[in-house]
């Protein structure tokens, strides 16, 4: 897949509702606090937070965001990325990487160089020069959970 197919949303507004459903359907937050965070991005037009979406023809294949904090104990580490998620036909083609470049890329360009994300997944995230820095509480989790940083050069 080519970038072609990645947007910001704020390139892509008309598209803010059935992102933020897509976004409740895949990690099962209220629609209602991606709206919310959507609506800050379009309107505030600061750097965080931001909302990234992938379309194949007229289909949202997958996408992530930058929040300020994705609900951990660590509320000097931020901003975090959240919510990535690629449909399960499209991985494994370097999408999630896209997205990853362009969020840094975009964060760099506004003069955040640092980026955060919680994960439990494991190895994943070093491929795209993601570096673990130690294990996290996550709100409300019983489990501590693994987090991820990402230094910009740019």
């Amino acid at each position: 897949m080519n970038s072609s197919g990645i947007f910001r949303l704020l390139d892509k507004p008309e598209w803010m509702n059935r992102s933020a459903d897509w976004f409740h359907e895949k990690w099962d937050v209220p629609a209602e606090a991606y709206l919310e965070s959507m609506e800050a991005c379009l309107q505030n037009k600061k750097a965080v937070p931001q909302w990234y979406i992938v379309l194949e023809q007229d289909k949202m294949i997958a996408g992530m965001g930058i929040i300020e904090n994705d609900f951990h104990d660590r509320k000097d580490l931020t901003p975090n990325i959240c919510a990535l998620y690629v449909e399960e036909p499209y991985r494994c083609r370097g999408i999630a990487g896209e997205l990853l470049q362009l969020a840094c890329q975009d964060m760099a360009k506004k003069g955040i160089h640092t980026l955060y994300l919680i994960t439990d997944h494991t190895s994943f995230y070093e491929r795209y020069g993601w570096e673990f820095i130690g294990m996290v509480q996550g709100d409300g989790e019983e489990e501590k959970i693994r987090m991820y940083r990402h230094l910009s050069s740019e």
